[in-house]
């Protein structure tokens, strides 16, 4: 996980999560007993806050055989093996409420196809990508000349996981080709203690992640 990670105690159970800023937004947007699904779900901290503090429906997708056995581990056991580049056939239209991505789009080879089933599975769809415009990354990029490393994209470009980055601007085009509507974008500004801000005024410039809430675009009537 990317900067900004902190170690959270949740109620009753005692268990101990790791979440990002933009975690913390997401629990806020959920409502109180929806049926979630996390895509890329990693270890199920996301989840697993999300099952004790909203009471949801918890289902999740990870293509690591050792993260869903964490997520097992934790009582999520509503998590199996998937790829996501598969899509998600096996899921009939607008069966789950939220259908969240949380920094996994940028790592899959067909993100334009995985998104579509997000909003045809998915009542509404919860998406958050580190911002490639971010005005560290264009600043090093510009001064040195070399790929950028940020709280964001840590890692060497010969490490990252990270195949197809974009920017706020790029997205919502992105949106409007693959015929989604966006009912909200959340540009933000994160820092390394776990602040979160909601950034207004040059967005694409200044927030280093996004978080935008989709739904598929309603056809018009013959």
């Amino acid at each position: 996980m990317g900067g900004g990670t902190e170690e959270v105690r949740l109620p009753d159970t005692g268990a101990v999560v790791r979440l990002t800023p933009e975690h913390k937004l997401i629990i806020g947007l959920i409502e109180e007993g929806a049926r979630v699904m996390d895509l890329g779900c990693g270890e199920g901290d996301l989840l697993l806050a999300l099952k004790v503090l909203k009471k949801v429906r918890a289902e999740g997708i990870e293509l690591s055989d050792a993260c869903v056995q964490a997520c097992v581990a934790k009582g999520l056991f509503s998590v199996h093996h998937g790829d996501l580049d598969e899509g998600l056939a096996d899921y009939p239209a607008k069966s789950i409420d939220y259908v969240i991505s949380t920094n996994t789009i940028q790592v899959l080879h067909r993100p334009m196809i995985l998104i579509r089933e997000m909003a045809r599975v998915g009542k509404r769809c919860i998406v958050s990508f580190p911002n490639f415009a971010h005005w560290l990354v264009r600043l090093q990029l510009f001064l040195k000349g070399r790929m950028p490393k940020t709280e964001k994209l840590p890692h060497e470009w010969y490490e990252t996981l990270n195949i197809h980055l974009t920017t706020i601007v790029d997205f919502r085009d992105f949106c409007r080709k693959a015929g989604l509507k966006i009912l909200r974008d959340i540009p933000l500004r994160t820092s390394s203690s776990g602040a979160c801000t909601e950034v207004r005024f040059l967005p694409n410039l200044r927030a280093d992640t996004a978080i935008f809430i989709l739904a598929e675009a309603k056809l018009p009537a013959d």
